[in-house]
């Protein structure tokens, strides 16, 4: 919202300087966004009429003016501006005036001497939709400095307001909120009824009037409507961001800037019939002002005559019944639309108009009639004109009422931290046009029909506090006592993980939630994602159930920066359709950690000879991240490589998955050669083994290989799993030290051979006990898994 604010003082001009002003409104939740002046500072410049003319004696394109400036002999002033008429009145900067970048003297311009120069807009450095001199108004006063005359000492205020601040897109607005600021009187524009002059009135048909209860026309006959804007409202205008357009148009926007109430002004000749407010027809088309052609969707409203579309209801006219210069009769449309209906309009269609930017935030719904006895006054007195009377359509039950709020004084008092007395509290609310009743304990504060934001306490606390002053209540630091919490041994917080994850060699990175619908099959093997219904860039479309596919976007992104070696992880919530799924019903939002690897083992040393990163490496670190329960066993993945990938499993429970990335992906996504990955749920992570104390041995241990053949598609862990099962308590552990498989062995069988070490905490063992420890596990093998002995 953009105003002048010499505007905004003549309705309410509190004793403060232009920055205490603006300082007042951002603390009081309209934020002052910028302020800038209407025009540079200058001087020197004042109103001139050009006496007569002629033509330069050695230049086509310039003339030798005689000017008058207030100041008896008409000054003589060499000017090229295409423009230059007799008795215009323009901009004259005398001799010794300060410009916006340079001075004036006099001088000589191809021989002819010139006491000054006529100036345009660009010149003063204000801005102007055409070329030349700035024409002045014929009453403009001869002699006058300029920026006293257009008030050029004003300046431009931007405010920022939040969505429910609507009530402040109006002078009228924001000079109520400074009135009840600063406790100064309030001017508003008197809005006397205008008396008819005819009896001529266009009938209303609410047809939809849960969308629009209240619906307010009026007929002006003969109007001059080709008159001209008068100055003071074109500088309004235009210092509020809006063009001078037509003396009509340019009355319903000046309405809508003053009071807040937007307007729209139809040929009355072109109507045909009652109007009617209503919902979309079948092959209903509509072209707008702005040259667009609609066709309005289901729940967009309308307003119709008889015969065609009027308008887009609280978006914008229709070209066809649009005011020319030719208009004579004039019907003047002031209404209430429910915010509800109106929302996202304009923006489905690709614009936003001045209209629709209120009504979809609210309007007040007592202003409509005000605002059009404010119209038509001006308009009589600018264009001329005989009134009718106004029409008024209501359904009286739609129309919003606003109910009275309970407010507890001591309750904002504990809320705000500091003292205010509750009559204080009562005056503020009345001069925010609030009604008050009861006192003491207890109030029932009832907001004016333009306050749409009052619902509840809270509402009226923060008005409270607006009137004191957010920066007049202290920053008091809150006060509590601090307990400390148990933290179970048997878990780890997520950035215990993250410095666990960090200390092997990792980067964490984060990437967005949303990714491309291609990772997700490509990556998850999910073809039915969770898709978004308004995403922030078309390829990211859907949200990711996997992790995998931002980390191999940022790998190629390392790869195109020239890095050889990559380690990277990521801890972040994935979404999964599941039908099941609390507390969003349909859908699993897990957790997770993965992580990725690529490039050689280590940095190229002396010490040891480079290597790719393998499964084993990756394994590893999976392993410590999980404990000694995690087990793994081979498994298929849409994203891994067949035979090269493992299924993670942790008591029993499948915790994620870790392998090489698919030959496929590497080629498609251009890697050279594969990553190792992982992926598993958080929570497992999380949920660490705790040490459990044993008696160190005070005597040797003993050790014994053995070698087993087995088929070969029993994996070793199910071996070594059999085995911890049948050993003996004096069996400290058992290890794979090697696999072998050909010569010496039947086909489709291995050998795997195991290191056992037995001890004892208190005594030395006996031969007899270790052998019958070490047939206990080839017994397990034999009868669980058909394991035999190797010779």
């Amino acid at each position: 919202m953009q105003f002048s604010e010499k505007w905004l003082r003549s309705l309410c001009n509190p004793a403060i300087d232009s920055d205490a002003l603006c300082h007042l409104l951002t603390m009081a939740g309209l934020e002052v966004e910028e302020v800038e002046p209407v025009a540079p500072a200058f001087s020197g410049v004042v109103v001139a009429q050009v006496v007569s003319f002629e033509k330069h004696p050695d230049a086509d394109k310039l003339k030798v003016c005689r000017v008058d400036v207030g100041q008896g002999e008409p000054l003589q002033i060499v000017c090229g501006a295409p423009n230059v008429v007799i008795g215009m009145k323009a901009p004259c900067a005398m001799v010794g005036a300060n410009l916006p970048g340079f001075a004036i003297k006099a001088a000589k311009l191809r021989g002819v001497e010139s006491f000054g120069m006529m100036c345009s807009a660009e010149e003063l450095g204000m801005t102007q939709d055409h070329d030349g001199l700035l024409v002045l108004p014929d009453d403009a006063p001869v002699g006058a400095d300029i920026r006293d005359y257009l008030a050029l000492d004003d300046r431009k205020i931007t405010i920022k307001l939040t969505p429910n601040r609507a009530d402040c897109l109006s002078l009228a607005g924001v000079a109520r909120e400074l009135a009840a600021l600063t406790d100064t009187p309030l001017t508003l524009p008197a809005t006397p009824a205008v008396a008819p002059v005819h009896d001529a009135v266009r009938p209303v048909r609410l047809d939809a009037p849960e969308a629009c209860p209240r619906y307010a026309g009026r007929i002006v006959r003969n109007v001059n409507a080709a008159a001209a804007t008068p100055e003071w409202m074109r500088q309004r205008l235009l210092r509020c961001g809006v063009r001078s357009i037509s003396a009509v148009v340019d009355i319903t926007n000046y309405v809508m800037l003053e009071l807040g109430q937007p307007m729209h002004a139809f040929d009355n000749d072109k109507l045909a019939g009652d109007i009617h407010v209503r919902m979309p027809r079948a092959g209903d088309s509509l072209e707008l002002l702005n040259g667009q052609t609609v066709e309005p969707t289901a729940g967009s409203l309308l307003i119709a005559d008889e015969a065609r579309l009027l308008a887009l209801a609280g978006v914008m006219g229709g070209e066809q019944s649009g005011v020319t210069n030719a208009t004579r009769n004039v019907f003047l449309e002031s209404a209430f639309f429910q915010p509800d209906a109106i929302v996202g309009r304009a923006r489905a269609l690709g614009f936003s108009s001045d209209a629709s930017h209120r009504f979809e935030r609210g309007v007040d719904f007592a202003l409509a009639q005000i605002a059009m006895e404010r119209a038509t006054a001006l308009l009589v007195e600018i264009c001329g004109g005989e009134p009718g009377p106004v029409q008024v359509a209501e359904v009286a039950d739609k129309v919003p009422v606003r109910q009275a709020v309970a407010f507890r004084p001591a309750r904002a008092r504990q809320v705000l931290g500091i003292e205010v007395a509750d009559a204080a509290m009562q005056a503020g609310f009345e001069r925010l046009g609030m009604s008050v009743k009861g006192d003491g304990a207890q109030m029932w504060v009832t907001a004016p029909s333009y306050r749409f934001d009052i619902a509840i306490e809270e509402d009226l606390i923060e008005e409270v506090a607006r009137i004191v002053g957010y920066d007049n209540i202290p920053p008091v630091a809150p006060q509590a006592g601090i307990r400390m919490l148990p933290l179970p041994e048997a878990s780890q917080s997520p950035s215990r993980v993250r410095r666990t994850v960090a200390a092997r060699g990792y980067q964490e990175v984060i990437t967005y939630a949303f990714v491309e619908e291609v990772w997700e099959r490509d990556f998850a093997g999910n073809t039915e994602p969770v898709r978004l219904a308004n995403p922030i860039a078309s390829h990211l479309a859907v949200m990711r159930s996997s992790l995998i596919g931002g980390l191999v976007g940022t790998l190629a992104s390392n790869q195109r920066h020239r890095a050889d070696r990559v380690r990277l992880f990521e801890i972040g919530r994935c979404f999964v359709r599941n039908a099941a799924a609390v507390p969003v019903a349909g859908y699993e939002q897990p957790v997770r950690l993965a992580g990725l690897a690529w490039g050689p083992v280590a940095h190229e040393q002396w010490g040891q000879a480079s290597r790719k990163v393998d499964f084993y490496d990756v394994k590893a670190d999976v392993e410590h991240l999980l404990g000694d329960g995690a087990s793994f066993e081979a498994a298929v993945h849409p994203a891994l490589h067949p035979g090269r990938s493992a299924r993670v499993s942790l008591g029993g429970k499948t915790v994620g998955f870790v392998g090489e990335l698919h030959p496929a992906w590497v080629q498609k996504y251009d890697l050279g050669t594969a990553p190792i990955v992982f992926e598993l749920e958080l929570d497992a992570v999380l949920a660490r083994q705790v040490p459990q104390y044993s008696e160190i041995a005070r005597l040797p241990a003993v050790t014994r290989d053995i070698a087993l053949v087995l088929n070969s598609d029993i994996p070793a862990a199910r071996l070594l799993a059999v085995l911890k099962g049948a050993s003996a308590e004096i069996v400290r552990s058992i290890e794979v030290f090697d696999v072998y498989s050909g010569k010496g062995l039947e086909p489709e069988t291995r050998s795997i051979a195991l290191r056992v070490v037995l001890q004892h905490t208190e005594r030395t063992l006996e031969e007899q006990e270790i052998d019958q420890a070490v047939q206990a596990l080839i017994t397990a093998a034999g009868e669980q898994l058909g394991g035999q002995l190797r010779a």
